[in-house]
């Protein structure tokens, strides 16, 4: 299997390539990542695999996607590149929309012209917020912030080109991800990094806004399971529904760090924060034999540690 795989320098990517090159000795990866503020520090691991070939280039670019195309002729692609962060996007839209809806197209028309099998990372925040029930793949999309509008705009171009072209494709919508190498600016690693250093941790609001918590290694099994045995067409939502309080998360994390909940530090609420997400994942369990190994004790412990271990990895991030 040729793989390309965009954004593969990001958090969720870079998780994503050491676990295939992991579980799939058949495989040959092109990471493509223009190595935005976001991107992690180590990808220099991977470049003694002569299984692996890294392209610095930005997806916004229409002829030099389609050149990597022609170049590499990859089976499949799966497409993590996108602006991710609520915060920034409210800030600064502009790139949200030139990277997750301009590039996602960039790379349908490749795709389209090299007729390539095209995986679409999403999010659960294209369905909105939820107060008591689940939302399911067959929810109506309803994003509430940039971010989230840019990622719907960019699944219904991906659903478009199967529909008209015969595209094969196929999309995940995921919960809240966590793990080793995700950017401080986010709301696990800042809680666990300020932790660490005695430092005030950030809390939105009164903190009782509701996230599940998907441990990355688990989204990374689930897409390796779709794109190997996957309907075309279809969409899958991948949770661990093993959902948390945001205030209980500190609490936990800070439990584990023998800290004290003072930290905690209520800050002005988020414009448009969703008090809620909640996916039922009955379908890639069923269908697909997925479920997550890794509970969120586990996860976060991992986490923990990680950060512990790899400060020379995110500490020039944070200045």
């Amino acid at each position: 299997m040729k793989l390309l795989v965009t954004g593969g320098a990001g958090f969720i990517g870079t998780n994503f390539i050491k676990y295939m090159f992991a579980n799939n000795p058949d495989i040959f990866i092109i990471n493509v990542d223009k190595l935005t503020y976001a991107s992690v520090a180590n990808q220099n691991e991977f470049n003694d695999l002569s299984q692996y070939t890294f392209v610095k280039e930005d997806i916004s670019k229409q002829k030099k996607i389609e050149f990597i195309f022609q170049q590499h002729q990859p089976d499949i692609v799966v497409n993590f590149a996108a602006e991710t962060h609520v915060d920034r996007s409210i800030q600064n839209p502009e790139p949200f929309i030139t990277s997750n809806i301009i590039g996602t197209f960039n790379i349908l028309e490749a795709a389209r012209k090299n007729n390539t099998y095209v995986h679409q990372v999403s999010t659960d925040e294209v369905y909105g917020s939820v107060e008591k029930e689940q939302f399911t793949e067959e929810s109506p999309y309803n994003p509430r912030s940039p971010y989230s509008a840019t990622k719907a705009s960019a699944d219904h171009l991906v659903r478009a080109y199967n529909i008209t072209y015969g595209l094969p494709i196929t999309i995940s919508t995921c919960s809240n991800n966590y793990g080793p190498y995700q950017h401080p600016e986010k709301f696990i690693p800042t809680a666990i990094i300020n932790a660490l250093n005695n430092k005030p941790i950030p809390l939105y609001g009164d903190g009782q806004n509701v996230r599940d918590w998907l441990y990355v290694e688990d989204h990374c099994s689930a897409i390796n399971l779709i794109i190997r045995k996957g309907k075309k067409g279809e969409t899958y939502g991948i949770s661990s529904e093993s959902e948390k309080i945001n205030k209980d998360v500190l609490r936990i994390i800070l439990k584990e760090l023998q800290k004290e909940e003072s930290l905690i530090n209520h800050v002005t609420d988020r414009k448009g924060h969703d008090r809620r997400y909640s996916f039922n994942s009955t379908k890639i369990r069923e269908q697909l034999g997925w479920s997550p190994k890794t509970t969120f004790d586990q996860g976060i412990q991992k986490t923990i540690e990680w950060y512990k271990k790899n400060k020379h990895l995110w500490e020039k991030l944070t200045t």
